[in-house]
């Protein structure tokens, strides 16, 4: 497989994981390893690793992309003896990602402030309300490979929109089942439409399961709280969204979560060399799950 790699590089020049993939085929952690111990191949990862939670990992803390996905989506591999066309490959696949990334912001912003303005000034006048972005679009990382959508099974293009939506207590829920309706219809809309083909994964809570979150004391509210924490502000109030940020620090979510995350980085070397170093049928039967992605969507069940 090495030769393959290296005779498919010095034709095509620099070539991505998944470009690599499609036309060397075979077993992903193979070709992966393959790249990683050959002396004649060079790999260049591009942006950045990030928290993520998995049940089956030990603490729950591992990093995102997962090592696969960095591999196929984040990397450029070339020949070691030629540097100069792996970094201009590189830089391109950078630009992309902040690219694809920017697209889906502006997006996410163009239907928060579309449906907030039908819903009407009365929605907001009186009350606080909130919409914070999360996910792969906040770090930059947002791809737009396609991929299933879990519910439809549809294509849809790569990264989805992690949209959580907060408001004050004394919400009306005439209100939030408005609110919620309203996100649901436009979630359909932009999944189906074959122009866009994008998904949203959302949530619309109160202030009020922020401060239950905070407790941090079970997985699937470690893992509210660190979608918050990632979290930036898209659309709405100012003062919520900082009270949100000030819950996380003074519960010492935010000193936890740092804590996790430099768990997941020392966890992902010792993964990488695991991954590297057994036998390839003893990780296929045991530890597989060190190399393909988790799924983080129990906030948004």
């Amino acid at each position: 497989m090495e030769q393959d790699i290296v005779s498919l590089i010095e034709e095509n020049g620099p070539m991505s994981g998944s470009e690599i993939w499609e036309q060397i085929g075979g077993d992903g952690l193979t070709l992966w390893r393959t790249c990683k111990l050959s002396e004649r191949l060079k790999i260049q990862v591009v942006g950045t690793q990030y928290l993520r939670l998995d049940r089956r990992v030990d603490g729950y803390a591992r990093l995102s992309p997962s090592i696969l996905r960095e591999f196929l989506t984040y990397s450029v591999i070339g020949s070691i003896h030629d540097l100069e066309p792996i970094k201009k490959k590189a830089h391109a696949l950078s630009s992309h990602t902040e690219e694809v990334s920017k697209a889906k912001l502006e997006l996410a912003y163009r239907l928060v402030s579309g449906f907030v303005d039908r819903l009407g000034t009365e929605l907001v006048s009186d009350n606080e309300i909130c919409f914070i972005i999360a996910g792969d679009i906040v770090y930059n990382m947002a791809h737009d490979v396609p991929r299933p959508e879990r519910s439809s099974g549809k294509l849809v293009n790569g990264s989805d929109i992690d949209l959580v939506v907060v408001v004050d207590d004394r919400f009306p829920d005439e209100y939030m089942k408005r609110l919620d309706s309203t996100i649901y219809q436009e979630k359909y809309q932009i999944l189906m439409a074959p122009h866009i083909r994008e998904e949203i994964d959302y949530i619309v809570k109160r202030l009020s399961r922020v401060r239950e979150q905070v407790q941090f004391d079970s997985f699937r509210r470690m893992v509210a709280c660190k979608i918050l924490q990632e979290g930036t502000l898209l659309f709405g109030s100012e003062h919520l969204f900082g009270q949100i940020k000030a819950m996380l620090r003074d519960y010492g979510v935010v000193d936890r979560l740092n804590a996790l995350e430099r768990r997941a980085r020392a966890f992902r070397k010792e993964a990488e060399k695991y991954l590297l170093q057994e036998p390839l049928k003893k990780i296929q039967e045991e530890k597989i799950y060190l190399f393909y992605p988790a799924e983080e969507s129990e906030e948004f069940e």
